[in-house]
């Protein structure tokens, strides 16, 4: 018997928000090595598509998802309030739950509504819907340092089963102590892509995945394979090297324990 195809998708368009990697052309620019990476704190710009009630309520995970998100869909040409989303981080909102602790650990022990609402994993799912007003289903999962790895494969495989387009949104944000202590995350990453089943005019590449033992792979420069190491959705950016490059091959990327993703990429420009 043969075995079953491979999950795949048309890459259609890309947004990326990090240090000192403000867009997507800044990141290909520096994974191209045009330009040097300087680590300079992660900017994250207010988005005026929340009425200005979920503004004040928001946290920096809502800013940083909407961000690459918008992005990506303005790249694919897509608009997101036709398309399905996966989110996935390795542990969602922890300046939040830091405050959420705080506040139990007083003598008050209140918690304000804000705060609870924003501590659920998902949290983020729900202001996209609310600016984009995007009613198709969204998915929020969470893997530890699998989390890049396990989005994907969910995004893919939604593409592939359901045969539309489909949002993937991996990011991770920092925490104050005494979490960071334990979850040493720098800074605020994210990366999205919009996928597609289909080749469109948008698409720039075709990802075919299927398990492997083989090693992760890396990225040559000190500071960004650091990065990449250091916050679990940047494990994603030897993928988007690789795309920035425009070439094809298969990519190498961290996923559970001693599983890997391969992930083999046709260049469709």
């Amino acid at each position: 018997m043969s075995a079953p195809p491979s999950p795949g998708a048309y890459l259609e368009g890309v947004g990326v928000l990090g240090p000192g990697i403000p867009t997507w052309p800044a990141a290909a620019r520096v994974l191209r090595a045009e330009t040097p990476w300087e680590s300079v704190p992660t900017v994250l710009p207010v988005p005026q598509c929340l009425p200005p009630a979920e503004r004040r309520r928001m946290g920096s995970l809502v800013k940083l998802t909407l961000a690459v998100g918008l992005e990506a869909c303005a790249h694919a040409g897509a608009d997101p309030a036709g398309l399905p989303a996966v989110f996935t981080s390795s542990g969602g909102d922890g300046r939040n739950c830091h405050e959420i602790c705080e506040a139990l650990a007083s003598a008050e022990r209140l918690i304000s509504p804000t705060r609870f609402h924003n501590s659920v994993h998902n949290a983020a799912a729900g202001y996209w819907g609310i600016a984009t007003h995007a009613t198709p289903a969204a998915n929020a999962l969470c893997a530890h340092d699998a989390s890049f790895g396990a989005g994907l494969l969910e995004a893919v495989c939604q593409v592939a089963v359901e045969q539309r387009r489909v949002l993937l949104i991996a990011y991770d944000a920092n925490s104050p102590e005494p979490l960071f202590s334990v979850r040493p995350i720098p800074d605020a990453f994210a990366v999205a892509l919009v996928l597609a089943p289909e080749r469109s005019a948008a698409a720039l590449a075709y990802l075919a995945l299927a398990f492997s033992a083989e090693r992760a792979d890396t990225l040559a420069p000190p500071a960004l394979e650091s990065l990449r190491r250091a916050i679990p959705a940047a494990r994603g950016l030897p993928l988007l090297e690789r795309v920035a490059r425009g070439g094809g091959g298969t990519v190498v990327l961290d996923y559970l324990g001693e599983l890997r993703l391969g992930v083999e990429l046709s260049a469709c420009r």
